[in-house]
């Protein structure tokens, strides 16, 4: 299958009849944009450049909306994860263009540059600092929100898929299910997530020890640059397509559509729950897991997921209980001769076992109760991630933690209300690839990466307490994770790690960007002062161009 069609830049060749109607109705609502309403001329030339710009008419009552319009809330608020970012001080977009075209967005870059306005953009808003739909240093500012571009074309003969960056993880899974029970992708464990966003960080998920990350994977993609035009692979070249492949969003352009190679997978997979508490040995379990997870068969991909619980059903007293979720690509005979080899310490009994198809296992991975129907993968939820008020960190691990060092993380969990400690495991493929194959580095020598977060209920008075823990966890893990640089990953934005000011330095913008990319940021630098060296691309954590 051939790549989408690329549209034509020329503003001359997109003239076309627009409804004065349409205009008007377009002028009439964005008139109400409060500090935006005092430059009237503008947002007539600004509505009317998207107008001629775009192949089909804008259809206003279904793409624009403004704080005005009874849908706004719920349109800025619906996928939103983290909900921190949604409290009255926190800075809204003017308005929200949620376009249905390709030509849509387009237009939207043409003209937000041509007038000077500010845009971040979103395809699922999972962002964990909420940088695709708020701003702290550019306002006022608007959001496209590309939930509408969710097309998928799934080429099962040449074992590739187009997907549109506004359909999420399991719209997609879910397609290509309905084409091959032998084919997926490796995109993310959250079903929710956006694809859009998710590819540009990298994208790991289940299968990332078998086959890497949905970047690693990705072909081709289609782009609306700086410039306004739409991009396919061979038209932007290799080294802007190396640095969307794991970049992270918002800093090269808006990505439209990512062209995937298929992966196949067996007809029967295997999946499986194992809970410990620290009571039931736990922290020796656990210390063994360092040790193999990363080593096992590359097939099997062990999560170890650990949280506090309460002792029994009517004690106060707590513990830190490790659940270990496995997902295995092939039959249960052949995983227990594997975990019998190499990690029995865990135990694991026919009894724990669950034989299904791969995309019954998304919805296993994904936390959906056991029996969930796969259609639950075509709505906009996710088990696993629902919306809360949180605080994240991460981190990778490259030595064993000893069982000291696990046993003051299981005491500063206990000190914290509700948080969670999530481990991935790496090796296998992650390892053979280079670190400088696409932006995303951590490879070779990484055992696991560390999630961890806080969350809390609205009203709680200690919001401040619980951001806190998150860096004192930080502080103590320090003598047992990566260094110099001490990395994180860019799909687990930290602003605690640095921030882009109104005034943006190449070596401020360093302190995160080592952490993300390692070496690879200088290369990601070089690209952005090439391809857009006037930073018409920016947020809080951004690859920034030399000339600034």
């Amino acid at each position: 299958m051939e790549h989408p069609k690329i549209h034509k830049t020329e503003t001359s060749s997109k003239l076309k009849m627009v409804s004065k109607f349409s205009i008007f109705l377009f002028l009439t609502v964005l008139l109400q944009l409060g500090s935006w309403a005092k430059s009237a001329s503008t947002l007539e030339n600004f509505i009317q450049c998207v107008s001629i710009n775009s192949e089909l008419s804008v259809p206003v009552t279904t793409t624009l909306f403004t704080p005005n319009n009874s849908s706004y809330s719920s349109i800025l608020q619906s996928p939103v994860f983290s909900l921190r970012f949604l409290e009255p001080s926190v800075p809204k977009p003017e308005f929200i263009f949620t376009p249905l075209h390709d030509s849509h967005v387009q237009a939207a870059v043409i003209c937000a540059k041509q007038f000077g306005l500010h845009l971040r953009v979103r395809s699922g808003g999972h962002d964990f600092e909420g940088l695709s739909f708020r701003s702290e240093t550019q306002t006022p500012f608007f959001l496209i929100d590309l939930v509408n571009l969710r097309l998928i074309n799934v080429n099962i003969k040449d074992e590739t898929v187009w997907v549109q960056t506004g359909a999420t993880n399991g719209e997609f899974y879910y397609k290509i299910s309905q084409k091959s029970k032998v084919h997926a992708v490796p995109t993310g464990t959250c079903t929710s997530l956006g694809i859009g966003g998710h590819i540009t960080g990298g994208a790991y998920g289940s299968m990332l020890r078998k086959h890497g990350l949905a970047a690693d994977n990705a072909v081709d993609a289609l782009i609306v640059d700086a410039q306004g035009r739409i991009l396919d692979r061979a038209a932007m070249g290799e080294d802007l397509f190396w640095a969307i492949r794991g970049g992270g969003g918002g800093s090269f352009g808006i990505i439209l559509w990512w062209k995937i190679k298929l992966v196949r997978v067996p007809e029967i997979v295997t999946t499986f729950n194992v809970v410990k508490t620290l009571e039931q040995g736990g922290t020796k379990i656990f210390y063994k897991w360092q040790q193999v997870a990363h080593n096992i068969d590359e097939d099997l991909f062990i999560r170890a997921v650990n949280r506090v619980v309460a002792l029994g059903t009517n004690s106060t007293d707590r513990t830190v209980m490790n659940i270990y979720n496995g997902v295995f690509l092939g039959g249960t005979d052949r995983l227990l001769k594997i975990m019998q080899a190499s990690f029995p310490e865990l135990n694991l009994t026919r009894k724990h076992c669950t034989e299904m198809s791969w995309i019954e296992s998304a919805n296993f991975i994904g936390l959906f109760p056991a029996g969930t129907p796969i259609e639950i993968l075509l709505q906009w939820k996710s088990a696993a991630t629902q919306p809360a008020l949180f605080k994240s960190k991460s981190d990778y691990v490259k030595q064993v933690i000893p069982e000291t060092g696990l046993e003051g993380l299981w005491k500063l969990m206990l000190e914290e209300d509700a948080p969670t400690v999530m481990m991935i495991p790496y090796g296998g493929m992650m390892s053979r690839i280079s670190e400088s194959a696409i932006p995303f580095p951590h490879r070779k020598g990484i055992k696991f990466m560390i999630l961890y977060q806080s969350n809390w209920q609205e009203g709680d008075k200690n919001a401040t307490e619980h951001i806190n823990w998150t860096r004192k966890v930080y502080n103590y893990l320090t003598p047992y994770v990566s260094k110099n640089p001490r990395e994180a990953y860019v799909n687990y934005r930290d602003l605690d790690l640095g921030r882009n000011r109104h005034k943006i330095s190449f070596r401020e913008a360093s302190a995160w960007g080592q952490r993300y990319f390692k070496s690879n940021f200088e290369r990601l630098v070089r690209i952005k002062t090439k391809v857009d060296p006037h930073n018409f691309f920016k947020h809080e954590q951004s690859i920034p161009p030399l000339t600034l």
